[in-house]
């Protein structure tokens, strides 16, 4: 498939600090990815670069072949949702829609009109008097519903309770499935969101630590799990990510490769092999010094 987003070399600098630091990628179309890293990372700076909200310091971002940078082609095929506060927002819900789909050539306003029933969003009601969770449902609406061909999720869900989020998961899967783009969600919900993802990209003080595919990633680790004096005794000398007890059953996260010999050995003392959570993995590769 050809590269749909490429990033070369890209730097940003506030003043005299540098946020983004040399990052260089290639995204594919049709393709769900997530951007992770801790606070203060980069990954708003970088999302914004590519939404074109701010121009590179340095380097080079092309779409479609493109530069985007107050490119109408392709700014009007790129939408950016993050967490806004619409505290100057006095329209009614049905308005803003209204002018959304002037400026948006994918938007569908049929699947606006159930997304909106789906959250329960007020069309009379005026943005700015909408609760935090409901602000969160209308930003959510706007970006699948405009239907555009990059669509950026920047922790624009942070105001939804646990069953809306899990309903925005699962939506936004079912029509990628009937329209495919390109999606990047930046989150810290790690551990509930990783199962969307198809690639992930880590990034830690401005720099692009690792960027492959899912399953590439948590076959760095692997979960050991059985008697605990088995478990402490196997995973000796071996980097640890977390460990749980639960009586005398233990769970540990390690980071890296088992041979087949290691896991042959592990099955053959009763312990069970898993798959390394995302979670703890990214937190291990960026702590300092990894």
């Amino acid at each position: 498939m050809n590269k749909f987003i490429e990033v070369n070399n890209l730097c940003l600098s506030y003043k005299n600090q540098q946020v983004i630091k040399n990052i260089s990628f290639s995204l594919e179309q049709g393709k769900i990815y997530g951007l992770i890293g801790r606070n203060g990372a980069g990954k708003t700076s970088l999302l914004s670069l590519l939404a074109s909200f701010n121009q590179p310091t340095a380097g080079t971002i092309k779409i479609d072949g493109e530069v985007p940078f107050e490119n109408a082609r392709i700014m009007q095929e790129v939408a950016f949702i993050y967490d806004r506060d619409f505290k100057d927002e006095s329209s009614p819900v049905k308005e803003m829609f209204d002018t959304l789909k002037r400026y948006r050539p994918n938007f569908d306003e049929e699947y606006a009109k159930y997304l909106l029933d789906r959250f329960e969003l007020p069309l009379k009601k005026p943005v700015n008097k909408l609760s935090k969770g409901k602000k969160a449902a209308l930003n959510v609406t706007i970006g699948l519903s405009s239907r555009a061909p990059i669509t950026i999720f920047d922790e624009a869900y942070l105001g939804m309770d646990a069953p809306t989020r899990t309903f925005f998961y699962k939506e936004l899967l079912e029509d990628q499935a009937r329209y495919p783009r390109t999606f990047i969600l930046s989150t810290h919900l790690v551990s509930e969101m990783d199962y969307l993802f198809e690639e992930v990209l880590i990034i830690h003080r401005g720099e692009l630590v690792f960027h492959d595919d899912f399953e590439t990633l948590i076959s760095r680790g692997a979960a050991i799990t059985g008697d605990f004096s088995k478990v402490d005794q196997f995973v000796q000398g071996k980097k640890k990510l977390s460990e749980q007890t639960l009586g005398r059953t233990k769970s540990v996260m390690i980071y890296g490769n088992l041979t087949e010999e290691e896991k042959e050995k592990a099955r053959s003392i009763g312990l069970d092999i898993g798959p390394v959570n995302l979670q703890d993995l990214f937190i291990y590769l960026t702590e300092e010094g990894k």
